[in-house]
């Protein structure tokens, strides 16, 4: 009896674990995938990707660059770069997966949809304060921005 009561504990403990990423590690690759699993292939810059959308006010899109900031929390969204100074919000899909919170600095490829969004200030000061900004600095944020977003359903960091 004890020995199936520690069995099923000791089930219970390893089936209740669960593994967000998949990584894959070989010597040509050092990816993790996070939310569906997407390929590199025809991935665009996404330096290119306010060209690349013109006057569309969405387009599902794939794309790659570098990760500039993530939610200090929970990793449940990241900045990214999209050059000239420029940084656009990632979310992830259904809110059903997120990133490490070390993963800034990283290269990723992504794929979802790209959309234009106005950001209220509540919610510009929540990223901030998710980003581990001042209180000060919270505060001076006082309008709402027009920015360009990124649903994600699949992401590789590498």
């Amino acid at each position: 009896m004890k020995k199936t009561l520690a069995a099923l504990f000791l089930l219970g403990i390893f089936g209740s674990c669960s593994h967000p990423a998949k990584e894959e590690n070989t010597e040509k690759t050092n990816f993790s995938y996070y939310g569906d699993t997407i390929t590199e292939e025809n991935a665009k810059e996404a330096t290119q990707l306010a060209s690349l959308m013109g006057d569309k006010g969405k387009m599902d899109v794939k794309i790659t660059g570098k990760i500039s900031d993530v939610c200090q929390r929970k990793g449940c969204w990241m900045d990214v770069d999209l050059g000239n100074n420029q940084t656009m919000k990632v979310r992830f899909k259904d809110y059903g997966f997120f990133v490490p919170k070390d993963a800034a600095g990283k290269t990723f490829i992504m794929e979802g949809e790209a959309f234009h969004d106005t950001v209220s200030v509540a919610q510009l000061r929540h990223y901030a304060e998710d980003a581990g900004k001042t209180k000060e600095e919270i505060e001076k944020i006082t309008e709402p921005e027009i920015n360009l977003n990124f649903e994600a359903k699949g992401v590789i960091i590498k």
